[in-house]
């Protein structure tokens, strides 16, 4: 995910071929070097990337147009546009990126754009990461700390700026690893981050780090918030004939509505990302692995986790009524539109027969009465 010497491809490397950087003369795997190809499965992924692009651009700016005409104020409004801007993000950075590196193969945007689309890239992410974060830490606090309800807005506006700025610092040792790379006697060129480190264990490094900010410590939070949200509704739930009727005590079904809305969002993002993040780390102690995994399981655990953008907005759109009622009324709009225009095209082409018609007992006409015919 960090670097292109993981199992994102296209690499420098392919599944037939070796790790070369001109800069250093000891090489990760000994051997003869072969150019990679946009071969099959890169084909297969391409055209599952571009449908995922469809998918997630239409259902998050559907989502993000219907929270931006909502009348509702409650602060996790603020939360959701917030993910939505995120895996757009991811949409339009990611995935085009993605899926033109796979279909050129090497670099030829030159190394300033190496440079920041790789930032980007990197930042979008962070930036899906983060924000799921607060959502998570936000219902941790309505559930657990009801009282501190007034207090909620400002908090999330504090919390979704440190994930926006820390995405930002956390994704900025791009622009200074990445660069172009050319294989010596051939006419290749990538970006990649080979000659960045001088010895391997501080790339291992830096990925380790990179992995546990934009995966370990986010998922783990999620884990403690929701496991001490299932907790304390497992007690409330248990001693609810004791507890008297009070806002304090019992969860409204709203909030519990909201909360199930959240839990499977997070969820989502642990199945998807969690199986292709497993194969990097393996990727990181043994780089051999590349060479004995098949290469379609590469793209297949990628495509997965780019499944998640696409889950987050059906998620939204099955726990909240209004985002159901937007769509039906988007929907009533455009089949009205396209009814209308059928009426109209209908019209002309009868108007169009009548006029042959008339043309046809009364002889030649000129084109300005025909025209006036028409009009």
């Amino acid at each position: 995910m960090v670097t292109q010497t993981m199992a994102e491809e296209p690499p420098i490397v392919n599944h037939t071929s070796q790790p070369v950087d001109s800069n250093t003369t000891e090489l990760a795997f000994p051997g003869p070097w072969t150019e990679p190809t946009f071969t099959l499965a890169a084909k297969f992924r391409v055209g599952v990337t571009c449908f995922f692009f469809l998918i997630s651009s239409c259902s998050n700016v559907a989502v993000l147009c219907s929270i931006s005409g909502n009348r509702c104020k409650s602060h996790l409004r603020v939360l959701i546009l917030s993910l939505s801007v995120a895996d757009l993000l991811v949409t339009f950075l990611v995935m085009p990126l993605d899926a033109l590196w796979n279909i050129m193969v090497q670099w030829y945007a030159g190394e300033l754009s190496c440079k920041i689309l790789n930032f980007g890239k990197l930042f979008a992410m962070y930036a899906a990461a983060l924000v799921l974060v607060v959502i998570s830490l936000d219902r941790h606090w309505a559930i657990l700390y009801p009282l501190s309800f007034t207090s909620a807005g400002q908090r999330n506006r504090i919390m979704l700026w440190i994930a926006w700025i820390g995405s930002l610092f956390l994704a900025s040792p791009q622009l200074f690893l990445f660069r172009l790379r050319t294989v010596p006697g051939v006419n290749f060129t990538q970006c990649a981050t080979h000659g960045s480190f001088s010895e391997r264990w501080q790339e291992t490094t830096y990925n380790m780090v990179t992995f546990c900010t934009l995966f370990v410590t986010p998922l783990a939070v999620m884990i403690v918030c929701y496991t001490r949200i299932l907790w304390e509704i497992g007690k409330q739930m248990k001693h609810k004939n004791q507890l008297a009727r009070s806002k304090n005590d019992l969860i409204s079904k709203a909030r519990l509505k909201t909360l199930k809305m959240t839990l499977v969002i997070v969820a989502s993002f642990m199945v998807c990302w969690t199986p292709y993040y497993l194969l990097g780390i393996w990727y990181w102690f043994q780089p051999e692995m590349i060479h004995q995994i098949p290469e379609y399981i590469h793209h297949s655990l990628f495509l997965f986790g780019l499944l998640h953008t696409c889950t987050d907005p059906l998620v939204y759109g099955l726990y909240t009524p209004s985002f159901k009622e937007d769509m039906r009324s988007w929907g009533r709009r455009v089949g009205a539109l396209l009814s209308r225009k059928a009426k109209n095209s209908k019209q002309l082409a009868g108007s169009e027969v009548n006029i042959k018609d008339f043309t046809s007992v009364d002889g030649q006409m000129s084109s300005g009465i025909t025209l006036q015919s028409v009009f």
